[in-house]
């Protein structure tokens, strides 16, 4: 039975970090950063969008840049597609806001477009910064979109590693698409970043080894799930040896041919005992994954080849139970707003179905 659902009109604080599952409440505590900056803003998305949203941080950078703040916005070319506009990049840069897009189309090297920036990225001054997987349109904003807002997740720290984050931004920046922080693996949190020059898959290392380490649960959120045959494998074998896998997807999603993909996996992990539910209220767009309470992750991955192999994408690793507590209270919550999958139901599922669920498999790698 789906309840009513019951969102925190306030951050969470947990330690030095603060996780948002409110876009409006997020909107406005990163403008207020933005407002508060002395030193510098530097800020990425997927998507930066001209609506509603997007002009009040296109209004907050303008506003910082001509106050003679060093101000950095990072636009991925195809993620901004459609949904900026003109208008609001030359309201940005004639106030002194240095925008650059992330690979541009160029005729003579086409799949490099295919190749995104997908990170969702803020940090003001080196000493506060902002992660996860809010992007900077109307749809995550209960304001402009109403009730069917997606659903998602962002963290906010400070310290050390709000400075690691400003050093992962100018690193990208400058084009040093594999550089990594020294200290990226210590402590309780970590910033992770999709490649490093030691590992060119370094997220989808990441998750893999943590399921294998898995002995109790393992509860996953993501909008986009098409793992490839390791990811696919690794739940298995932790379902099989008795590990709670739970996996919750959209129950309607904003990529169909993506669920497509997704579905055509579904049959052999129900076989192996992995639970999959499907968020019934609105778009699930967040991307968080908690192992046996003791581990957990947010940012900007999805589970799908996308996001392991070919985009750019930033995760917030976490070994603070606390923190891997609210996560997962926050996942049980949207699970009870969820509907199961039973496996016996999904065989029966017809024709129609398995050749849609087909096409979207043969086109995993381009989803």
């Amino acid at each position: 039975m789906v309840q009513s659902e019951i969102r925190e009109p306030v951050p969470q604080r947990v330690g030095d970090i603060d996780l948002f599952i409110e876009g409006d409440v997020l909107y406005a505590a990163m403008l207020d950063s933005i407002a508060a900056a002395s030193r510098s803003v530097r800020m990425e998305s997927y998507i930066f969008a001209a609506d509603e949203v997007g002009w009040r941080f296109a209004e907050a950078l303008g506003e910082r840049a001509r106050a003679g703040i060093d101000v950095r916005l990072h636009l991925d070319a195809a993620g901004v597609r459609g949904a900026a506009s003109t208008a609001l990049q030359r309201s940005m840069m004639e106030r002194g806001v240095h925008v650059k897009y992330f690979h541009r189309w160029v005729r003579r090297r086409p799949l490099r477009y295919n190749r995104r920036n997908h990170r969702k990225l803020l940090v003001i001054d080196e000493d506060l910064a902002y992660v996860g997987g809010f992007n900077i349109h109307r749809q995550s904003s209960r304001e402009f979109y109403g009730a069917r807002r997606w659903r998602d997740t962002h963290a906010a720290f400070t310290g050390t590693l709000a400075a690691e984050a400003a050093k992962v931004f100018d690193a990208f920046w400058r084009g040093h698409r594999r550089w990594l922080p020294t200290r990226s693996d210590t402590g309780a949190a970590a910033l992770i970043p999709s490649s490093s020059r030691a590992c060119q898959r370094r997220i989808h290392c990441l998750y893999s080894d943590a399921f294998a380490s898995a002995r109790e649960r393992i509860y996953l959120s993501t909008p986009y799930f098409v793992p490839d045959l390791r990811t696919q494998r690794s739940l298995i074998e932790a379902a099989r040896r008795g590990v709670d896998v739970r996996l919750l997807v959209p129950a309607s999603s904003d990529v169909p041919i993506a669920s497509w993909a997704a579905q055509a996996v579904y049959a052999v992990l129900l076989a192996a005992g992995v639970s999959i539910f499907r968020y019934v209220p609105r778009m699930l767009h967040t991307k968080t994954a908690v192992v046996d309470g003791s581990w957990a992750a947010l940012g900007t991955a999805n589970l799908d080849y996308r996001s392991f192999f070919l985009n750019y994408e930033l995760v917030l690793a976490l070994r603070e139970p606390r923190l891997c507590a609210v996560l997962e209270q926050h996942f049980l919550a949207d699970l009870a707003q969820s509907v199961p999958i039973a496996a016996q139901v999904w065989e029966r599922r017809s024709w129609a179905q398995r050749l849609l669920e087909s096409l979207g498999w043969a086109l995993r790698r381009w989803l």
